[in-house]
């Protein structure tokens, strides 16, 4: 009868749900680059990714970016995954726009100047920094 009672109690614990939290992380990249000389273009940063495997989906980005000098008027920022690219509000922050990206995906931040025309002489990325947050 005892043997009975701990089959019957194997297959049930068997038969339930996992009921464990999914897996959770964060990956910080940083670069620098690039120079920022004409207005109308929309230059990149360098690659910003995972330094090992980050199983899961991406569910906050905290972003932070310097200039060599205080920002010309016009200036657009976004962060970019492959697909899909966020804009960005001023020089740090966070947001929650890449959510369900794969959080290994390869970030860059694009930088844009609106209307035409150079920008001051040496004006350059000085830093891109991004920490992610995935579950």
């Amino acid at each position: 009868m005892r043997g009975v009672t701990l089959s019957w109690l194997l297959a049930a614990l068997l038969t339930l749900p996992l009921t464990g939290k999914a897996a959770s992380g964060a990956w910080q990249a940083s670069a620098s680059g690039p120079s920022l000389g004409v207005r109308g273009n929309w230059l990149l940063s360098p690659a910003l990714k995972a330094p090992s495997a980050a199983p899961g989906t991406i569910s906050v980005v905290n972003w932070r970016y310097t200039l060599s000098r205080p920002a010309p008027s016009g200036l657009v920022v976004r962060l970019c995954a492959s697909q899909r690219c966020v804009e960005l509000d001023g020089a740090s922050g966070s947001t929650r726009g890449l959510a369900n990206v794969a959080a290994d995906e390869t970030l860059h931040l694009a930088f844009g100047f609106q209307g035409q025309g150079a920008l001051p002489p040496g004006l350059r990325v000085v830093s891109s920094e991004v920490m992610v947050n995935y579950q």
